[in-house]
């Protein structure tokens, strides 16, 4: 009978494979090698590491292609600990202010904002269409704890009890009045398709929305990029770990064929590895297109059920710098009002014609010191999928006629662009998940639950084959970096624990 010793030896012996080196699976990684085990191996699918962390250059600017914000940097924030503890923030970002105030996830941002006849809008004629619009949003948040929703998705539920409630508290409006506060809300719906990563609030499952937790905190950027999140990360794993320009084909678990090794993973190249546990860290979007040929024996249907029903969607952003701004000193977002969308549109009739018209404006990047006059514009849906097909010329010229026609500047020229194509990119196939209709929170413990399954009948060689981690598999904080690093910790715990119950001298996770 072995010893302790020796039980010890042959756990941290576990050959464990991770596809994906994003921030998730670096994650994983980086937890499992301080805790001792050392035969850890990463296989990415590209030549770079990060995922959708994407730190590019705009001219003389960091920009961030892919995750943009620390959302809710406070002490239960692992990416705002991490950053803190590496020297990536600005002092600000470290005030215990910063990190008390609790904004729900919705930045108390000063906005411009313009009409497409060329107007500025007040704010005050903002306020009541917001009002509305956010305590409706609030009440489809609800719908997850006391159940009974009686529209399949938030889109739904929205436009339903706008109509009777705008007439109720809004009868003493005039129709011109009314008719901009409807267009206010089609601009906002189309801001919540961004945030929620969707081409509609129609796809939003209004059961499930309340799911998502927000964390207290100003949201705040990485001023040298988010990338130094992950170089710094890197920095602390052994150099060999990661192979890059390796995709993985097929992840065969409950294999019979080499007792010992339960799973074996087969590259592009034609590389097979044999392996005690696999992490799985590839997006949603991915898992969504290749599921049926990614895993063998194919996923059991109540996980591949899940799998469909979460949503996956594209939000792009399109960087645009000009000569001088437009905007004011202390503006921090624009926002762009059609006036013919009484009618709370968050789609357009005919991408090729009107894709620009889902742009709901541009955030400002500031410090202006630093940045310029760099805006950041927001489109999400089919029409940032069909943007991304057109040249950069197009899009540019696209840009510019709606400024002009905003602002009512006929001389408005942007200098350069750069946008993110993240549908096309085919390791990604999109941006972020959402609860899709008829989600549950039952489904999002689907997606982590390792396989074989509990309960399954199958004789299966060894426990915790395959692990599931990445934001999609977050119960609360999908969509999220902090997200993705909390489940990659997660499922190494998982492993952690697994040999700990059998060999008590193997030391605890030290993260």
């Amino acid at each position: 009978m072995a010893t302790g010793i020796n039980r010890k030896a042959i756990s941290l012996d576990a050959n464990i494979v991770i596809v994906g080196c994003g921030i998730s699976g670096i994650s994983a990684a980086h937890k499992l090698i301080k805790s001792g085990f050392h035969n850890v191996r990463i296989l990415e699918a590209t030549s770079r590491r990060g995922g959708r962390v994407k730190t590019g250059r705009f001219g003389d600017n960091v920009v961030e292609i892919g995750a943009n914000w620390i959302h809710g940097p406070s002490e239960e924030n692992p990416v705002f600990c991490l950053a803190r503890q590496y020297g990536l923030l600005d002092p600000e970002a470290l005030t215990p202010e910063n990190q008390a105030i609790d904004i729900g996830g919705e930045p108390p941002w000063i906005p411009n904002v313009f009409t497409s006849s060329g107007q500025r809008l007040p704010l005050e004629e903002l306020v009541p269409a917001k009002e509305m619009f956010d305590t409706l949003l609030d009440e489809c948040s609800e719908f997850a704890t006391k159940g009974g929703e009686p529209k399949a998705s938030v889109g739904e539920f929205i436009r339903s009890e706008l109509k009777q409630r705008a007439e109720e508290e809004w009868k003493d409006v005039d129709a011109k009045t009314r008719s901009m506060r409807l267009c206010v809300i089609s601009s906002i719906f189309k801001i919540q398709c961004c945030i929620n990563g969707t081409h509609s609030l129609d796809e939003v499952g209004l059961g499930a929305f309340g799911l998502y937790k927000t964390l207290p905190g100003l949201d705040c950027t990485f001023p040298r990029g988010y990338e130094g999140l992950i170089e710094n990360l890197m920095s602390e794993l052994p150099s060999g770990l990661v192979t890059y320009n390796q995709p993985v084909q097929c992840v065969s678990w409950n294999s019979t064929d080499d007792r010992d090794k339960p799973v074996m993973v087969e590259c592009a190249d034609g590389e097979r590895i044999a392996a005690d546990h696999v992490i799985v860290t590839v997006p949603l979007g991915y898992l969504k297109k290749h599921h049926s040929t990614l895993f063998s024996p194919p996923l059991p249907l109540h996980k591949l059920h899940s799998i469909q029903r979460l949503g996956f969607g594209t939000n792009n952003k399109i960087f645009v710098e000009f000569d001088s701004p437009w905007w004011d000193a202390d503006c921090e977002v624009i926002q762009f009002v059609w006036d013919d969308e009484d009618e709370i549109a968050d789609q357009v009739p005919d991408l090729r014609t009107f894709w620009v018209k889902k742009l709901f404006g541009f955030t400002i990047l500031k410090p202006t010191e630093r940045y310029g006059h760099v805006l950041c514009g927001w489109i999400a849906g089919h029409e940032s999928e069909y943007m991304e097909t057109l040249t950069e010329q197009e899009v540019a010229n696209s840009i510019a006629q709606l400024v002009r026609r905003f602002t009512g500047n006929p001389t408005l020229t942007p200098r350069r662009i750069l946008r993110s194509q993240w549908f096309h990119d085919p390791w990604t196939c999109g941006s972020y998940s959402f609860p899709g209709r008829l989600c549950s929170a039952q489904d999002l413990e689907n997606m982590m639950e390792p396989l074989p399954s509990k309960g399954s009948q199958a004789q299966c060689v060894q426990p915790l084959q395959v692990l599931f981690a990445g934001e999609a598999t977050h119960p609360c904080f999908y969509s999220t970096v902090h997200g993705a690093v909390l489940t990659g910790w997660r499922e190494a715990d998982r492993l952690i624990s697994h040999y700990s119950s059998s060999s008590p001298s193997i030391p605890k996770s030290n993260l």
